[in-house]
């Protein structure tokens, strides 16, 4: 038999949300029982461990992932005894298990159940743990993370440089790693992430947040990362990569603790011909390297209370790829990133956990012109920004009967250090004057407009006036740019989970104040119900959030400072330049989880998302640099489903698809220079995309054994507004109709070899998508990038020479197999032109303990 309660077993406690299962093990005598084995596990995720009970007969597992488990107790001359547990706090869970004799007649073993494949939770999400995404093809260079959550995640849309866009919005995430909340952005070319060998197992929602949550909450990534507390013996691994562009990298971990101390360390390095994804398909001038130490150190000196440590520093090196119409640039950029997070726990007793989190981050990014600023076009670009996040987030949590209870507050300060140089190089990017037929004319001398009908030329009339003072080949001078601001913000937040028999209930209220540049409060109530049909394993869910989406950071003191239409069409400083104001959103999400026997769980979801002041980037040019926008407001609604399996003698797998209306209304603020004009009206954003699939099968018979793995990720084509007609493909150069695949009859552009007039009606582009004549339409039918089909496999085995203690592991990995030629985006204002990576090998060989 088993009993679960609030006994003073032990007072340990996990970080973050991870959470702990301890109990005791004992006869029916009420005699401890020592060595028994004790497992826990989740089909779906994939996610084990094991331990014997001490000579106490108790048992502890630490660091838990949220999420229902199966407990399994069993010894020699004992029945075994099953129970389900679930963790979805940090307060600890106790279990006291009383093993029958082996000669007793009665079982007191728990069949599964279909229902032991759901989770009757009110918001939408799923797990995954370092066994699945292990095997995952995450081969973009420094950006593993980021390429596993947009693989794992239903609703995601894949773009370049490890950016992903949720459920409709560009970069709306918050990740919470062991407690500590980051809401800046991750991806490569704005900061560094955390390695993803680090990470024990991610919890990523994509439905209603919980109250605790905030800030960015399209997704919500808390992830609890590895320790070496309660480790018995130390453990480690060495990998050495070899592939494809010249790449070459290690992978370094190592454990070592007991019951009272731990430390978890990874070192990681990596360089790469291809480090950022590139605007044309085979790279140029595209090489990188980066560097990561991670370090968790955790410390209970005694029962009650427990201290942890994380560290992280990390360098991304790079050069900024080129196209075939900037031969001689050499632009550069570095990030540096150091993070320092201490956290403290103290178990009032068997219901009642305090946790603090402290943390101090920072950013500090240097981008680098060419030697001659004259190689730069059509701009040279200098920039220094730091971006330095400091607080403290302390919560109380209690389990009262049905009760689970959490209530806490959040304070930060973030420091913002901006200084940038810009001016242009080429005469014919901002032309004063144009010939009859549009094309723009050399005039050093004349800088208005009207001064062109005396020289028998035309007025440019896509001319952008704000940047003639900047434009280098006129006379112009260096557009010099230096501010400091600080972005203050307070929260309080508290949040109830109920649960009365099958019927979940969670209760929320989230308060935030935001001083920045702008400033804005708002009380927000989250609300949800779910409720399990045990019988046919069916949990119907449904929830209402109201949440204050907060600007982007990153180059905000400048972006708050031009105005509507960006730099270009206003003279620094002049009419219309107001501050980033925060966002306003209600989202309402409606879903499913059925569970089908014991073989595949189907997950799906429904969100609708109105927004005041939505947010956005505006991508410089082909660069990394980007600026933060807003819009007037947006209307998102889509859906997202998940397929997954457990294991099933060796093979197990996963879909995601969603599919995403993301509709934004003009007019916009802030930014720099825009690629294409911006809409005033309503339009479909870049990252709207009609459709996406990511299927992962992967097979392994024996565990340490070989494995196989395949995955197969479809988009259907995020929108390219660049092109809306034959027009716009014409005015293109060579090298960009090269990119797109652009032809006219049987003739297709080459770099150097533009076409400039097409009679032909049979004209189009292989990768992209150009509306027909007269049906073009920003709302219904706008550009969008072609549809394409990636596959990646692997295989590999977690011990070679099949030895449990000291293994050899081997790992090969091939992306994009079928060398699909394929576009992320192009010349879009918000991301740039980007290719899909070339067919790409990767070898790993290393060792295990």
């Amino acid at each position: 038999m088993f009993l679960v309660a609030g006994s003073p077993l032990s007072w340990a406690q996990s970080l973050g949300s991870a959470g702990t299962i301890h109990g005791t093990v004992t006869d029916p005598s009420g005699a401890v029982v020592a060595g028994a084995s004790v497992e826990i596990h989740n089909p779906i995720t994939s996610y084990t461990r094991q331990t014997k009970t001490g000579m106490d007969g108790k048992f502890q597992f630490g660091n838990v992932p949220p999420n229902p488990y199966h407990l399994q107790v069993s010894m020699g001359g004992f029945r075994t005894v099953e129970k389900d547990v679930v963790t979805r706090g940090n307060v600890p869970i106790s279990v006291q298990i009383k093993l029958p004799l082996a000669s007793e007649s009665t079982s007191v073993t728990v069949e599964a159940s279909s229902a032991d494949m759901v989770e009757n939770v009110p918001y939408a999400h799923n797990d995954l743990d370092q066994s699945v995404y292990s095997k995952l093809p995450t081969t973009s260079p420094g950006s593993g993370l980021t390429d596993a959550v947009t693989l794992g995640t239903p609703g995601v849309v894949a773009d370049s440089n490890g950016l992903f866009h949720p459920l409709g919005d560009h970069a709306q995430t918050t990740f919470s790693i062991d407690g500590q909340p980051i809401s800046d952005q991750q991806s490569k070319q704005f900061s560094t992430q955390i390695p993803l060998n680090a990470i024990q197992s991610m919890e990523l929602i994509t439905g209603s947040p919980n109250a605790e949550f905030g800030d960015k909450t399209s997704l919500v990534v808390n992830a609890t990362t590895r320790s070496g507390l309660g480790l018995a013996k130390p453990t480690g691994s060495f990998r050495a990569q070899y592939g494809s562009f010249g790449t070459v990298g290690e992978e370094a971990t190592f454990g070592i603790g007991g019951p009272n101390i731990g430390n978890f360390l990874v070192v990681n390095a990596l360089r790469s011909g291809r480090f950022l994804d590139t605007p044309e398909f085979s790279p140029i001038h595209a090489a990188g390297n980066s560097g990561t130490v991670f370090d968790r150190l955790d410390w209970q000196p005694r029962d009650r209370d427990t201290f942890h440590l994380d560290l992280l520093a990390a360098r991304n090196w790079f050069q900024t790829p080129n196209t075939y119409d900037q031969p001689l640039q050499d632009q550069r950029q570095k990030v540096f990133t150091f993070n320092v997070a201490p956290a403290y726990q103290h178990t009032f007793n068997a219901t009642t956990l305090l946790s603090i989190n402290g943390f101090v981050r920072q950013d500090r990014v240097n981008y680098y012109p060419s030697n001659d600023i004259y190689d730069d076009t059509p701009v040279t670009i200098g920039q220094q920004r730091h971006l330095t996040n400091y607080g403290l987030k302390a919560d109380v949590a209690m389990v009262r009967g049905r009760h689970d209870f959490k209530t806490g507050i959040q304070i930060m300060q973030t420091r913002l250090d901006e200084a940038m140089r810009l001016g242009i190089t080429a005469s014919g990017f901002n032309a004063v004057c144009v010939n009859g037929s549009g094309g723009p004319l050399d005039l050093p001398s004349v800088t208005n407009p009207g001064a062109c009908a005396a020289l028998g030329f035309e007025g440019n009339a896509d001319l952008h006036p704000g940047l003639i003072p900047y434009d280098l080949t006129r006379g112009g001078s260096l557009f010099r740019f230096a501010g400091r601001a600080n972005v203050n913000q307070l929260a309080w937040f508290a949040q109830d989970a109920i649960t009365l028999g099958h019927l979940s209930l969670t209760a929320g209220l989230r308060v935030d104040r935001y001083n920045g540049l702008s400033s804005a409060a708002s009380a927000q109530p989250r609300v949800g119900a779910a409720y399990l049909i045990k019988r046919t394993g069916t949990v119907l869910r449904g929830a209402y959030s109201r949440t204050l989406e907060t600007p982007y950071n990153e180059n905000l003191i400048l972006s708050s400072s031009t105005g509507s239409g960006g730099l270009a069409q206003n003279v620094f400083g002049g009419y219309g330049a107001e501050p980033i104001q925060a966002g306003r959103r209600n989202q309402f999400n409606t879903g499913i989880q059925q569970a089908f026997d014991k073989a595949l769980t189907v997950d799906a979801d429904y969100f609708w998302k109105f927004t005041d002041n939505a947010f956005d980037f505006g991508t410089l040019l082909n660069t990394p640099i980007v600026f933060p926008i807003s819009w007037r407001k947006s209307k998102i609604d889509g859906v997202s489903v998940r397929f997954s399996t457990p294991n099933l003698h060796g093979f197990q797998g996963f879909t995601t698809l969603g599919h995403t209306r993301a509709r934004y209304f003009g007019p916009s603020n802030g930014g720099l220079l825009f690629n294409s004009p911006l809409d005033t009206g309503v339009f479909r954003i870049d990252h709207d995309q009609a459709f996406q699939q990511t299927t992962h099968l992967r097979y392994q018979r024996r565990k340490n054994g070989w494995w196989v793995a395949w995955t197969w990720r479809y988009d259907s084509g995020m929108v390219a507004g660049a092109v809306n007609s034959l027009g716009d493909a014409l005015a293109l150069t060579g090298a960009q109709q090269a990119a797109i695949g652009f032809y006219c009859g049987s003739r297709f552009a080459a770099p150097g070899q533009p076409i400039t007039a097409c009679d032909s009606s049979n004209y189009g582009a292989t990768r992209l998508k150009i509306p027909a004549p007269g049906a073009a339409d920003d709302d219904h039918n706008p550009p969008r990038i072609a549809p394409r089909h990636l596959f990646d496999i692997g295989f590999g085995t977690d011990s070679l020479y099949q030895r449990e203690r000291f293994r050899v592991t081997l790992n090969v990995t091939v992306a994009n197999l079928t060398n699909s030629v394929s576009l992320y985006n192009f010349l879009s204002t918000f991301s740039g032109t980007h290719f899909v990576g070339p067919r790409t090998y990767q070898a790993e060989l290393g060792f295990a303990f």
